[in-house]
């Protein structure tokens, strides 16, 4: 009378003292028979430990065995009040007895523990939690039983649990361990979440929870999807019942809740049954054989019928004729599956191991007022596979349930019923794979065209944006003065606009020429090349060059005194800082642009070097003043009346010197130079 919490399956399982994890009452006794297979052995780990040692183990323990029956060998007698028994107790064969006896005493929980075997060494208990661990990720075995009802959890999947939630719990609720199994989970942490979600699934209820610090989830296989209820993949031909609903609504309209109508989230009433009873079904055919993980259920979704199934049995079958029902391995009896509590809530229960079937039937078992229900079922397509081998684990005895004698039988039963529905011993369709030899031939030639052509293509393609390239960096080198492409009367016409008479050096180098060059020039060559026909575009003028005066110019010429070349040399001072000056348009009877400013030094006057700059264009009226041996620098342009050393060169289209009210003049640039001259 002394067991309390207990699960004993195949491979794991849970026990614990009755009334834990309140103080146990007194002068109770429990006996547990652990039985694993032959060749292993029995590891046992202790999660909470709690009893009254006020007599020195004398009326309240807990003793280990080696064996079972009178030949039975003591491991070890424990007692004690927060007892922290660190490692493992470990057996030397398959057969464990713990014995638990409660004497008279005032405290102590009791005591609530795990077992495995022995290759499972990274067992934990019941009580674990995700706090209890530093590791980012790890993997640990939750033994069988650990759906128990004094610990909680907070949270869902796929958001994540709640870190003070029991591992193993959490992992039955999300569907990774089944709770009379026990099984491997692989848990990952990682940042918590302000809120947790609570929900209904595989009879674990998950409450709602606070913000926390950190939150754990599990790796999964991944095989959880939907199958095709919900997105209609599953046609409505598909979907059949026992039976159907139908009635009249107060307007006289016939409500038919038809089988097609059960899909999860589907706006509108819900599939009912015709009559409520233990024999009616909702039969879903996927088509072929897939592997089914889990379903979710609600019910009727509308607040005026509040209709929802609460328990049903799942079966299924390969053909429609012959069906089994869904038990666990070991059990002698159909699995129940706990369903929805209300109409809106949706409840989940996962199938482990999962169900490989083509045809899925839902048969209900409990309801409220009438059997209403829409579905969704979980899974992934199947891959056929060998079977695996399953072997035959003896059964845990317990020797105060007379029902463990028949566990062996029942045991082999529920794996002769799980071989029945995993068929995955098909005849593979064997296809001819010999290549012919025309097959061949096209391989080869596709194999030498596809380069070819590669290559073909990339060639045209650098050619095309090589020339797009090279025709911008075109346009971007031309110059500011030059004549647009489409514009060019010809090319030796065009030509002639880039070749001046004279070849020039850099602008910033001063000319010089020679006494023999000086010779050569005759000073009234510069009317009469004038008279040419004029440019159409006019070029810069180059401070600090001085050519002969070539055709083309927009400006008279000086005339007057000829100064001669035989004079000191008005270049030779460098000049530091020259600022072009360019010709305004022509008049309207003229060409569009004027050429470039060309001075004649032959009738440039002279003056003292006191006089800071003299103009290279002739004024209209009196006559410049002879030229002395100085620098000759363009003069300042101003629009002040005060400055009388401005002098104006005549535009041309004029016969000659005017009124002042009657010329408009071109005023040079000003240019600032060093005041300096270097004498030759």
């Amino acid at each position: 009378d002394g067991c309390g919490h207990t699960v004993l399956g195949p491979e794991s399982g849970t026990l614990a003292s009755i009334n834990y994890p309140r103080t146990s009452p007194n002068s109770t006794v429990c006996e547990w028979e652990i039985r694993l297979r032959p060749g292993q052995r029995v590891q046992l780990k202790f999660g909470d430990f709690d009893i009254d040692d006020s007599d020195s183990c004398h009326s309240s323990y807990l003793r280990v065995h080696n064996g079972i029956g009178p030949n039975r060998t003591e491991i070890g007698k424990y007692c004690g009040f927060g007892f922290q028994m660190d490692g493992l107790i470990t057996s030397k064969s398959n057969e464990v007895t713990v014995q638990f006896m409660s004497g008279i005493h005032t405290s102590g929980r009791g005591f609530l523990a795990a077992y495995s075997t022995t290759d499972k060494s990274d067992l934990i208990t019941c009580l674990e939690n995700a706090s209890h661990f530093s590791e980012p990720e790890f993997n640990k075995y939750c033994p069988a039983g650990c759906v128990i009802p004094f610990a909680d959890i907070s949270g869902t999947i796929p958001h994540g649990y709640r870190d003070s939630s029991s591992l193993c719990m959490a992992g039955v609720h999300a569907g990774v361990v089944s709770n009379t199994l026990g099984g491997q989970i692989n848990v990952v942490i990682s940042k918590g979440i302000p809120y947790y979600e609570g929900s209904l699934a595989n009879n674990v209820t998950s409450k709602v929870g606070p913000l926390s610090t950190s939150l754990f989830t599990f790796k999964t296989s991944g095989c959880y999807g939907t199958l095709g209820m919900e997105s209609g993949a599953i046609p409505d031909s598909q979907i059949t019942s026992s039976s159907v609903l139908e009635w009249p609504n107060q307007t006289g309209q016939v409500n038919i809740w038809k089988p097609e109508n059960a899909r999860l989230k589907r706006v509108g009433p819900p599939w009912a049954a015709f009559i409520s009873d233990k024999h009616q079904w909702l039969q879903i055919d996927l088509n072929k054989e897939k592997k089914i993980t889990g379903i979710i259920t609600t019910g009727s979704t509308l607040a005026e019928y509040f209709y929802y199934v609460s328990a049903y049995r799942i079966l299924y079958s390969d053909d429609a004729q012959k069906w089994t029902v869904y038990r666990e391995p070991g059990m002698d009896k159909d699995k129940i599956f706990q369903g929805n509590t209300e109409l809106y809530q949706e409840v989940r229960n996962n199938f482990i191991p999962p169900i490989i079937a083509r045809f899925f039937r839902i048969n209900p078992l409990k309801w409220h007022q009438k059997i209403a229900m829409k579905v969704e079922l979980l899974g992934c397509q199947f891959s056929i596979g060998r079977a695996p081998k399953i072997t035959l684990p003896p059964p845990p005895q317990n020797k105060n349930d007379e029902k463990n004698a028949d566990f062996v039988d029942d045991f082999i039963h529920s794996v002769k019923t799980s071989l029945q529905t995993d068929k995955t011993t098909f005849t593979p369709e064997i296809k001819n794979t010999t290549v012919t030899p025309s097959v061949t031939k096209d391989v080869a030639l596709a194999a030498v065209l596809v380069p070819v052509l590669v290559m073909v293509f990339t060639t045209l393609i650098l050619i095309l944006v090589c020339a797009w390239h090279w025709r911008n960096r075109k346009k971007k080198t031309e110059g500011t003065y030059d004549l647009p492409y489409w514009d060019r009367a010809g090319w030796w016409k065009g030509m002639k606009q880039f070749l001046p008479t004279k070849s020039v050096e850099h602008e910033e180098t001063p000319v010089r020429y020679s006494s023999s060059e000086i010779s050569h020039l005759r000073p009234r060559e510069v009317p009469t090349m004038l008279q040419t026909e004029s440019a159409e575009y006019a070029q810069p003028l180059v401070g600090g060059i001085v050519g002969t005066l070539h055709q083309r110019s927009t400006f008279k010429p000086e005339e007057g005194k000829e100064a001669s070349y035989a004079d000191l040399d008005p270049y030779n001072s460098p000049i530091q800082e020259v600022y072009h000056a360019y010709a305004e348009p022509l008049p309207i009877t003229g060409p569009e642009y004027a050429t470039p400013i060309v001075m004649d030094m032959s009738s440039h006057p002279s003056t003292a070097l006191s006089v800071p700059s003299i103009s290279t264009f002739k004024a209209a009226g009196n006559p410049a003043p002879p030229l002395v041996g100085t620098c000759n620098k363009l003069l300042s342009r101003t629009d002040s009346a005060s400055s009388a050393q401005a002098l104006y060169d005549i535009p041309k289209g004029q016969p000659g010197p005017g009124t002042a009210e009657q010329l408009m003049y071109q005023v040079p640039q000003s240019v600032a130079h060093p005041t300096g001259c270097k004498d030759e």
